[in-house]
């Protein structure tokens, strides 16, 4: 058979492909699936015996300790379907140099798509020779504590030079011990270094700062034991070193970016040194990328509000770098930076003119970049001063409507905003809600004016309020209420509507009542009331007749006054001499000389003696004539004052000179009458005069 043919060769490249050997066999770690590459034998050609007669060729040892005893089979799968793997299981409990027959041996020709070998639960041999066509043997009973070798060769000849890893995974109802599945050994998962590639197939990243870089392998291993005792970790250039532990990598070297570096993890136990868990490996793959960083440097807006000369910026939001876990330090200067002090420790709300401060940036693996972020203003909010006129407010005339949006503030486009002060615009408070109606005296508001990019200015608007301007021609006017007159509202107004209709300066034939006249001054219109009052007539207030004397008292209206008794002939004075006995008329006209008032007036006839002696002639003093008069009285008063009789309505009016039926003594008596005149003013009259009585006994 070939298997034969090229046995010699083989052994004569022994040592160029040394592995290896059953003393040096890798320690199977649990149920794990198991990846490896075989390549040449190890230091011992093995005498392998059973159904592997041709020696080694491309060869591992695998020792195997019981866990828990069961059934165990396994699945030998190669990866290239030309490599054609040979097998045998030796034990229990042998040693090597005395392994003796194996107890499952497969030498078949397996090769193909999918083929496999191995143990499984059908197959009832236990061992398949060389050509034979039959890949599986019957499983394997075990029990706990036993040891067996499992030895694995990929067969090849000048026909077949095939090598290429294989894949065993193990099945059946056995497991097999491990420290990595004890939980009294392995008290925490262990760490993988570095963080996850792009690919989750890819070997695990380490991120390093510098390119070439010497790196220290050993700083890994406190973060992937993570405080299990008793493990070892070493760290190797190929995967099956790092299963068999050989070349571990002992002192810091240059590393590649490309190149793939594994870490084997291996129990020691520290009371037995020969403890078979002792040689299980679990083996992790890494790589090492490049994570030196480069700053962005960015220019960064902000307002100057107002033209303050500085604006807020938050320097957290300048795009320096992408990664949003780096950690990012400001500084006012580069010399700063690298000092490492005087740090800004505000970024988020840094106050400053335009100028440039620096970023140190550190990403999550420590590496470090620098960047500088200019500062400057955006384009500044221009505004201007501004004056609102606006007429008065008729109900108020101290206040006016000013409409504060047509205030002519900028020029530019922008939000505007409305306040009753500087402090209320620059805190946003106590804003102008109707700005197209607002009422206010003379005096200020304040306009915001803000921009796309948030930045404002803030505008003074002085309010000014147009007063109503009135007529300092147009007065009230007195006249008679029998007369008309003239009203002028005087010149220089835009126009004039008086309540009449008429829209005349001047308006005539005007009567007694109550006119406004609007006056139109710019576009303000004023409206300005005038009273054309009736004179207040004057009054006869009362008349003192004394004999043929007559005084009359005048009141009200405008003095001075013109007294007449015929209403054609005029005088000054209020006293009449010589007037006639009987009805007479008197007019009172005032200073407006309107229509007179006239009152009719009795001067009675006058009697001086009366002789009480009954003779029918004197015997009394009479004024019955006068009864028709209002509060007619008849009053007799003694040379003292004292008055002495009441001629009154029940005494006629008269007196006879007597008091209570008595005669008065001879003498002077005075009297007085007084009574109103039937007139609208019952105007009061008051006659007196005096009397001799000559009483006869």
């Amino acid at each position: 058979m070939k298997k034969y043919l090229l046995f010699f060769l083989f052994l004569l490249s022994r040592n160029l492909f040394s592995q290896a050997d059953c003393s040096t066999a890798l320690s199977v770690c649990g149920n794990s699936d198991i990846t490896y590459s075989p390549s040449g034998i190890g230091a011992t050609n093995e005498n392998l015996g059973g159904c592997l007669i041709s020696g080694e060729h491309n060869s591992i040892w695998y020792k195997i300790t019981i866990a828990t005893g069961g059934t165990l089979t396994f699945d030998l799968v190669p990866s290239d379907p030309d490599a054609d793997y040979d097998w045998a299981v030796y034990g229990p409990n042998s040693t090597c140099g005395s392994l003796g027959a194996p107890i499952r041996c497969n030498a078949a020709t397996v090769i193909g798509v999918g083929a496999s070998t191995g143990l499984n639960m059908t197959s009832t041999i236990t061992s398949a020779a060389g050509g034979s066509l039959t890949p599986y043997c019957r499983y394997l009973d075990v029990l706990p504590g036993q040891t067996y070798y499992l030895y694995i060769d990929n067969w090849v000849d000048v026909f077949n030079p095939i090598t290429a890893p294989f894949s065993l995974t193990w099945g059946g109802t056995a497991t097999l011990a491990s420290p990595f599945t004890n939980p009294n050994i392995q008290t925490q998962p262990f760490t993988p270094p570095g963080a996850p590639a792009a690919n989750p197939a890819d070997p695990r990243e380490i991120i390093i700062c510098q390119n070439p870089a010497v790196f220290d392998f050993s700083t890994l291993s406190t973060g992937i034991l993570n405080g299990n005792s008793n493990f070892q970790i070493t760290y190797h250039t190929s995967q099956n070193d790092a299963l068999s532990g050989a070349s571990p990598i002992l002192t810091p070297q240059t590393v590649s970016m490309t190149a793939t570096y594994y870490y084997s993890i291996h129990y020691q136990d520290p009371a037995d040194p020969n403890n078979p868990i002792n040689s299980c490996r679990q083996v992790g793959s890494f790589k090492f990328k490049q994570g030196n960083i480069t700053g962005t440097n960015v220019t960064l807006y902000s307002c100057n509000n107002n033209n303050a000369g500085t604006a807020t910026f938050n320097l957290t939001a300048a795009a320096v770098f992408a990664d949003p876990t780096a950690v990012k330090q400001y500084y006012h200067t580069l010399s700063d930076l690298n000092a490492g002090i005087s740090q800004i420790n505000n970024p988020a709300a840094f106050v400053s003119a335009e100028g440039i401060v620096y970023v140190k940036i550190t990403s999550q693996y420590g590496c470090v970049g620098t960047a500088q972020i200019t500062l400057k203003f955006y384009p500044q909010v221009v505004v201007t001063e501004a004056t609102l006129r606006s007429c008065f407010i008729t109900t108020n005339v101290s206040t006016a409507s000013f409409n504060l949006t047509t205030a002519a503030v900028t020029a530019q486009t922008g939000t505007k905003s409305y306040y009753p002060s500087l402090a209320d615009a620059q805190n946003n408070t106590n804003p102008i809600s109707t700005p197209a109606n607002y009422i206010s005296p003379n005096g200020v508001v304040f306009i915001k004016v803000t921009d796309a990019n948030g930045c404002y200015a803030i505008a003074k608007v002085n309010l000014i309020v147009l007063p109503p301007v009135y007529s300092d021609v147009l007065k009230d006017k007195i006249i008679c209420m029998e007369d008309k007159t003239t009203l002028d509202a005087g010149p220089g107004f835009i126009s004039y509507e008086w309540s009449s209709g008429a829209t005349t300066q001047v308006i005539s034939n005007v009567g007694v009542g109550s006119y406004w006249v609007k006056l139109k001054t710019g576009d303000c219109v004023a409206l300005q009331k005038v009273n054309v009052y009736a004179s207040e007539q004057p009054v006869i207030s009362s008349v003192d007749i004394s004999n043929n004397t007559v005084t009359i008292n005048a009141d009200g209206g405008t003095a001075p006054y013109q007294y007449s008794t015929d209403g054609i002939n005029w005088q000054e004075s209020n006293v009449f001499a010589n007037m006639p006995r009987g009805d007479n008329h008197v007019y009172l006209k005032d200073a407006y000389d309107c229509e007179p008032i006239t009152i009719t007036i009795v001067v009675p006839n006058l009697m001086n003696v009366i002789t009480p002696n009954g003779d029918g002639v004197n015997d009394v003093i009479d004024y019955s004539a006068l009864g028709n008069k209002q509060n007619l009285v008849f009053n007799i008063f003694d040379r003292y004052g004292n008055k002495v009789f009441q001629a009154d309505k029940l005494r006629g009016y008269k007196w006879d000179g007597t008091i209570d039926g008595k005669k008065v003594p001879t003498g002077t008596y005075w009297y007085s009458v007084t009574w109103n005149e039937n007139d609208k003013k019952n105007t009061p009259i008051k006659y007196s005069g005096w009397v001799m009585v000559k009483n006869r006994d």
